[in-house]
Order: structure tokens, then sequence, then C-alpha cells
């Protein structure tokens, strides 16, 4: 065990934990913060998907010795009521079913957003690929990708 500081979502959190522990443990089960998910544990489907200094990550496999001092933003750390472009997409898309994986889908749109900012289908593919949605929801994930592009380049271009 050792005492570790998470910076999640802008504040600190001090825990003692195993430094081998995933992440995502640590996120859920120490500090509460519920909205990622447990998928596959390995690293495969993409449902545990955080930032870690702005670049997502698979939480369920990083162990939070890797972590450091690094920032990492959860779900609940992108809008607190759902008033980032990319979450009033997947509203105004109808995005999610059962919506287990979309905290995951909507973390990895959003880091691609960030670096491209109007991404071709190819962009999406590459940066959703191992995002597994088990209800196939692919195509409005697409779309909503696209709208989000769209809303936010709005806002940019009326400031």
């Amino acid at each position: 065990m050792a005492t570790l500081t998470l910076k999640i979502n802008g504040k600190s959190h001090t825990i003692d934990a195993d430094p081998k522990m995933p992440l995502l443990w640590a996120i859920r089960d120490w500090v509460g913060l519920t909205g990622t998910k447990y998928g596959c544990g390995i690293a495969q489907c993409g449902a545990c998907t955080v930032h870690l200094n702005g670049t997502p990550v698979r939480s369920c496999s990083l162990p939070l010795s890797a972590v450091g001092e690094k920032e990492i933003t959860t779900i609940e750390g992108i809008s607190p009521a759902n008033e980032h472009p990319v979450q009033q997409a997947w509203i105004a898309e109808q995005v999610p079913q059962c919506g287990y994986c979309q905290s995951g889908q909507i973390m990895a749109a959003t880091a691609l957003l960030k670096r491209k900012p109007n991404p071709t289908d190819a962009d999406i593919d590459a940066a959703m690929q191992g995002h597994i949605c088990r209800c196939g929801t692919y195509p409005r994930i697409r779309k909503a990708i696209k709208t989000a592009a769209k809303i936010m380049s709005q806002k940019t271009s009326t400031k």
C-alpha cells in the first residue's frame, strides 16, 4: 500500500492503495466517480476510457504507479450538465441504446475533436477503433461526432 494523490477533474484525491491497482478502481471505488465503466478488464473494449493529460487511455489496465501527477479527466469532468458539444451531439443524435459503452465513446470522441476539429470518416474510424458498442450504434456515433464538430465550429466562429 502507498499513499497516492490523484488529480481527477481538477481536484486532488489522496488514497491509500496498491500502486499496481488499475486506475479504474481508484476512480470508481476510492473516489466514487462511477461514470467510467468496467467492460473487459484487458483494455480491449474502451468502456473505461479516461483522459490522462488530455490523451485517451484505458483505465482498466493502467496501474496507479503510471499515473504520477498527471491530470485525469473522467466523463464527469467533461461537463457536469451535459453542456459539452459532444454530449449535446450524443443526445441530439440519440446515440445510446443501452448506454454502457458511451462514457468511453464520448471520451474518445472529445479527444479526437480536440486534435482534429473537422475529422474525416477515416479519422473517426481510427480514433474510435477498439471502442466496442455491443448495441452497434456505430453509424449514430459517427454522425454525432460530425454534429459535435459542427457545434464546436459554430461556437468558434461566433467568438
